[in-house]
């Protein structure tokens, strides 16, 4: 099993703490093992097995406890007097108004409830309004390229061309890896989210009503394909909803948001909104969007060209997520900064950019940057190691050593 170290951090440092824990993220990203992992470091330091009470809801045998009652009784004659118990809840969204299951055991003395979801949707509706303020959300996503490195083994150039290929599902990286057999598994994992995330997702809206309805896979899939064509540039509804007539396929607007939605709710794809940094205000137009994993794109992306730039800009929008903080696309005047992200109040500046060899290049990439006024830290990542230095206060980093750190 791959040791996700830093998330079994971000556990431990809530443990006992009245505040139910949500580890969110796309499905086979490792949540069920980070809840394992978990439970042996609970038993490695003094809790006993009785305890521990774990229920993964994939599983057959926890079928009959898919209701909520009988799930919460059979949780309630369980609980150990005196002491706390460690509860875990594995894809509970597949349990129908799960959140009234949660919120009892909230309000219990000596219980400490860990939940995991494969939906972004389940803390939208009701949870959210049921838990307003007691619910801790940690964030999971694929392996890191450092977590990526340490599992296959590899020389840090050689791993990199292949986390650009492969992607970070950590299957993957521990499978005796050919590339039929990576497709067959990505393959496997990507509809699995599409048809059964999104299924779930639908059967939660309709009991709302009212709610637009996810009914086309291959219109979800056309729109997915074409998120992922075009990662790294600025996208709106109107955009997508144009492509869509130009091939032949007539939708509004509004059907084209709810499929992007429920993409977004799946984590598939992550919107980034875009900053203004004179005025300091998120703008609300033309998002662009990133995806969870570098496999699953290259899986779905019919094979047209190599679009490097990109992919790293990808990879880094993603590594930037699990360091923490605000991620935003930067705008200033008329120039666009990558990333800008914000954390305890600091901003930190990023362009992206394969090669910054030739000299066009070098300086398109470093005139947003000079136009920034202010003494926050502003950073060019590149994959090429020739142009690596510190030019007037604005450092230009390798990409691969910078995931690294």
């Amino acid at each position: 099993m791959v040791e996700r170290k830093e998330y079994l951090d971000q556990l431990w440092a809530w443990k006992d703490e009245q505040q139910i824990k949500v580890v969110t993220g796309i499905r086979r990203c490792g949540k069920s093992v980070l809840l394992e992992q978990y439970q042996q470091r609970l038993l490695a330091n003094g809790v006993t097995p009785e305890q521990i009470i774990s229920i993964n809801f994939e599983n057959l045998d926890y079928e009959p406890l898919k209701d909520y009652m009988k799930l919460y009784n059979y949780l309630k004659e369980r609980l150990c007097a005196d002491k706390m118990t460690y509860i875990f809840l594995d894809e509970v969204q597949e349990v129908p108004s799960f959140e009234k299951v949660v919120d009892s055991l909230y309000i219990r003395d000596h219980v400490d409830v860990y939940i995991t979801g494969s939906n972004a949707y389940m803390l939208s509706s009701e949870l959210a309004t049921l838990l307003s303020g007691r619910y801790t959300e940690i964030k999971m996503l694929p392996l890191s390229f450092r977590e990526y490195m340490a599992v296959t083994g590899m020389a840090k150039e050689e791993a990199f061309a292949e986390f650009m290929k492969t992607g970070g599902i950590p299957y993957v990286a521990v499978m005796n890896r050919t590339d039929e057999k990576i497709d067959q598994y990505l393959e496997g994992t990507y509809n699995t989210v599409i048809v059964k995330d999104i299924e779930q997702r639908q059967a939660r809206r309709e009991k709302e009503g009212g709610k637009r309805k996810i009914t086309d896979i291959a219109l979800l899939k056309t729109i997915a394909r074409y998120l992922a064509s075009v990662i790294g540039s600025p996208v709106s509804m109107k955009s997508i909803t144009d492509y869509l007539t130009s091939a032949g396929r007539k939708v509004s607007q509004n059907t084209v948001s709810g499929y992007v939605e429920a993409l977004t709710e799946s984590f598939i794809f992550y919107p980034v909104e875009r900053f203004d940094i004179v005025g300091k205000q998120l703008l609300k137009i033309n998002n662009k969007f990133y995806m969870v994993d570098m496999g699953i794109r290259n899986h779905i992306l019919p094979r047209k060209r190599y679009d490097l730039g990109f992919t790293i800009e990808n990879i880094v929008y993603l590594e930037l997520s699990r360091r923490g903080g605000k991620v935003n696309i930067g705008k200033y005047g008329s120039t666009e900064v990558d990333f800008v992200t914000q954390k305890e109040g600091v901003l930190t500046y990023y362009q992206v950019t394969a090669d910054m060899t030739a000299e066009e290049t070098f300086e398109r990439e470093m005139r947003p940057l000079r136009s920034i006024q202010d003494n926050y830290e502003k950073i060019v990542l590149t994959l090429d190691r020739f142009s690596l230095g510190n030019y007037d206060g604005i450092k230009v980093v390798n990409v691969i050593d910078w995931l690294l750190r």
